[in-house]
């Protein structure tokens, strides 16, 4: 898929989403390696901390679906923010090495990675280290 069509569906999804607090709306759209792309927006909270991100939504909804290999996601802002550290970690779970395409409202994107956002990230194989380190 181009990146072009990942972020039109990033954009389509921000807007769904619900931010009557911060009103910044965000969408993203994940690709899985079948194919199949999913989309989530922001769903805020008055208790802030129950708050759920567009990126951590569309890999939920991803992984809910069978679908546990992220190779692309497109977020959609106002102004082409990228993800926050917790969206990070979540989608390099599930997409180590996913490029990710940061758009503003009118699709104007800039490239990176989950590598270039995160590195040095943490990974569940680290968990089962019988070293322990």
């Amino acid at each position: 898929m181009e990146p072009k069509a990942l972020i039109e569906l990033a954009i389509k999804a921000r807007n769904a989403a619900y931010a009557p607090y911060s009103g910044y709306a965000v969408g993203a759209a994940v690709l899985a390696d079948d194919g199949r792309t999913f989309t989530g927006c922001n769903v805020e909270n008055a208790s802030f901390g129950l708050t759920v991100c567009a990126e951590r939504n569309a890999t939920f909804k991803a992984v809910s679906e069978g679908a546990t290999r992220i190779v692309a996601v497109a977020v959609a802002t106002r102004d082409g923010a990228s993800m926050c550290g917790a969206c990070r970690q979540v989608v390099s779970e599930f997409g180590a090495d996913a490029e990710v395409y940061l758009a503003d409202a009118e699709g104007v994107y800039r490239t990176t990675s989950i590598p270039e956002l995160l590195p040095g990230a943490f990974h569940g194989k680290q968990l089962h280290d019988p070293e322990g380190s």
